[in-house]
């Protein structure tokens, strides 16, 4: 349980790339659409990737299997397979690459990232797995991967799992959300006026949390004001940046990792927020409908 939370609490401080948080807050501040400056990092970082796997003895498989995307306008194809096949020792992290993209800069962004946090599990795994062989042998099992959550005209919303597959399991799920038009990272600060969402966002999910209890006896949430005694802390608020994406039908959803607001059978949950309750603190309806 302690390697597990260590685990997540690892992926979750990846750190998102200096060139990325420059592209969203230079996007989100301009009024007309500029040309972006081209960075060519992906060769630098795939040979990078490629001198890690001949010093290794562990497998790393390559798959290019395109997505169809509305229109051809933007692809997602896994670039990269990383896989550990020993034993009783297996590792599987699939890594994702935006492609056709007109803004270089953002693209290029976007997949140093995917390759960053593949690489550094994969990396992690590697030594993990070497202690426990110097110890006497044990049991490891993780994967990772992706999947499109919305895929618009003008959104794709790419979510991205960890899995710990060992024991008791545990998942950690990280999202971007991408307008192809404008071609700019979404961020959920970025959707309103002020902090003011966080309280508005967080009451809302504790109301569904109860209401979902009551007409339904097998769910279960920590949140207060059910009458039930709770063995963890309640469900409080949001984080500022807290995992969401933008439906297909254009409603912001907010999403928590497997034991973060509920027992691990209830595994990764989200929650639909009504664009009515956050109607007032958007920044426009752009994104959400």
């Amino acid at each position: 349980m302690k390697r597990m939370k260590q685990l997540i609490k690892e992926y979750q401080e990846i750190e998102i790339p200096e060139h990325i948080q420059t592209v969203v807050k230079d996007a989100l501040h301009q009024k007309k659409k500029s040309k972006l400056k081209k960075l060519y990092i992906g060769v630098a970082v795939a040979a990078s990737l490629f001198i890690t796997s001949v010093n290794t003895s562990s497998t790393i498989a390559y798959a290019f299997t395109d997505i169809p995307i509305l229109d051809k306008v933007v692809d997602i194809i896994t670039f990269r397979e990383f896989k550990v096949d020993e034993d009783t020792y297996k590792a599987d992290y699939k890594v994702p690459a935006v492609t056709n993209l007109e803004s270089k800069e953002l693209e290029n962004s976007l997949n140093e990232k995917y390759l960053k946090e593949s690489e550094q599990l994969y990396r992690s795994f590697l030594a993990d797995m070497k202690e426990l062989k110097k110890n006497g042998g044990g049991h490891l099992g993780e994967n990772s991967g992706y999947e499109i959550k919305t895929d618009t005209k003008q959104l794709l919303s790419i979510a991205r799992y960890y899995v710990n597959t060992v024991g008791s399991s545990s998942t950690t799920m990280k999202f971007d959300t991408i307008d192809k038009e404008k071609e700019i990272f979404i961020t959920l600060p970025s959707l309103f006026k002020n902090e003011n969402y966080i309280e508005v966002i967080s009451k809302n999910i504790q109301e569904q949390m109860r209401t979902q209890m009551k007409e339904d006896p097998e769910l279960t949430y920590w949140v207060s004001g059910t009458g039930e005694k709770l063995v963890f802390d309640p469900f409080e608020k949001i984080v500022k940046d807290q995992n969401f994406y933008i439906n297909n039908k254009g409603k912001l959803v907010i999403s928590f990792d497997k034991y973060e607001v509920s027992p691990g059978y209830m595994g990764v949950v989200e929650f639909i927020i009504p664009t009515e309750v956050i109607q007032n603190e958007l920044m426009s309806n752009e994104y959400i409908k």
